[in-house]
């Protein structure tokens, strides 16, 4: 059996007079063989030009001891900074070589995140939001506790599955369209009106209600109420009404008609021939037409109750659905080729996001009071923009200038 003795006195044990073991044992236990190969413990201390940290591996940092002082020639060797216990690579060979003590790496420092970066996005989230409350600006008040849904640039009001379709546009618009039934002296008229408030007040056409004793209104759901002129204005052959004891209607969305161009696609939505809720498709085929009708009562009454349902109006220096009479206004139209008819008047001109852009006025259908061989429309149909309409609803909530 082979034995490994130290000379006395050739190096000091830093932990003499500890509990601890020492790091270069007197004598190593009798199973260890002495390797001749392994070198001895250096006799001095490496010189270390610096306390500066190591790093050996992701998450561990290796700091070398510290020198109190520099380590003269033939002095002992303090070697405190070494493994104490022997272990490391220098275990099991007598413990001649010591590793530097690992020390866990403290915590990460924080990144600090950019003030001017959060700063610049915040004024651009601010922006957005301005934006975003331009495109519904117009929020009304019409009874002081309703308002109108009103939007300066085109917003979508039809669910993106179905964006730019028309049956899109009909589901989210139709519980905002109405038909109207007015009594007349000489007979009823029957229109259509749109929702704007959700307690019942409605944007229809003058010459639908004009003369009327009653007006009963009927929702897409079928529910029936009796309404009250609020105000009305026969220059722009505009109305607006009040239903009775509403509530939770839904309303319609008004949008631009200044953005409108020819040959946008556009869906109307009305109670043709009392067919409630009747969906009609096509484009905007001109804008700015000049449309004439007739404000005399009278004339509403005959054109609306005198049989064939027909509004006269003139366009073109032509008369179209009999005699305007002497008294008329004109207004600018758009003009669209959706089919429209009698009992379209005072309905919706929607456009494909779902925006009111019109309220449908005049139509022309070749039928005559003798014949229906020829009825129908022959795409030939006016709508009041809706800037018209938002520019008249202070005045038709005060009575109108018919008051």
């Amino acid at each position: 059996m082979t034995e490994s003795f130290r000379r006395s006195g050739e190096y000091e044990n830093p932990y003499q007079g500890d509990q601890q073991q020492p790091a270069y044992p007197q004598q190593q236990h009798a199973s260890s063989p002495v390797d001749p190969e392994w070198p001895p413990p250096p006799a001095y201390r490496p010189a270390q030009p610096s306390a500066e940290p190591v790093t050996v591996e992701p998450g561990t940092t290796v700091w070398p001891a510290q020198a109190s002082s520099a380590t003269a020639p033939g002095a002992p060797v303090d070697f405190a900074g070494f493994a104490a216990d022997g272990s490391g690579s220098g275990a099991g060979h007598g413990g001649d070589t010591a590793l530097l003590a690992a020390v866990p790496a403290g915590p990460a420092p924080r990144r600090q995140r950019n003030r001017g970066t959060v700063a610049l996005l915040a004024a651009v989230a601010i922006i957005a939001a301005a934006v975003g409350g331009g495109t519904a600006y117009g929020i009304q008040e019409l009874t002081g506790k309703d308002s109108v849904a009103s939007s300066s640039t085109s917003t979508n009001v039809v669910p993106s599955a179905k964006k730019g379709t028309v049956s899109g546009v009909a589901a989210a618009v139709s519980p905002s369209i109405v038909e109207v039934k007015a009594t007349l002296s000489n007979g009823s008229s029957t229109g259509s009106g749109v929702i704007i408030t959700s307690d019942g007040e409605i944007v229809t056409n003058n010459h639908v209600i004009s003369g009327a004793s009653t007006i009963k209104v009927s929702t897409s759901d079928g529910k029936e109420y009796t309404a009250k002129v609020v105000g009305t204005d026969s220059k722009k052959d505009l109305a607006l009404i009040k239903l009775e004891n509403a509530s939770g209607l839904t309303v319609a969305t008004l949008g631009n008609s200044d953005g409108v161009q020819v040959g946008d696609e556009v869906v109307a939505i009305g109670s043709p021939e009392g067919l409630t809720g009747t969906v009609t498709s096509g484009i905007v085929s001109a804008l700015n037409r000049d449309v004439t009708v007739s404000t005399d009562e009278s004339q509403s009454q005959q054109g609306q109750g005198g049989g064939n349902g027909q509004w006269p109006f003139e366009f073109g220096g032509r008369q179209f659905n009999g005699d305007t009479g002497t008294s008329t206004t004109t207004y600018k139209a758009l003009q669209t080729d959706a089919s429209l008819n009698p009992g379209n008047s005072g309905g919706a001109l929607i456009d494909m996001n779902g925006n009111i852009i019109g309220i449908n006025s005049a139509m022309y259908s070749a039928a005559d009071s003798t014949s229906s061989s020829s009825a129908g429309s022959v795409g030939l149909g006016f709508a009041i923009p809706i800037n018209t309409v938002k520019a008249d609803l202070a005045d038709l909530r005060a009575g109108g200038s018919d008051s």
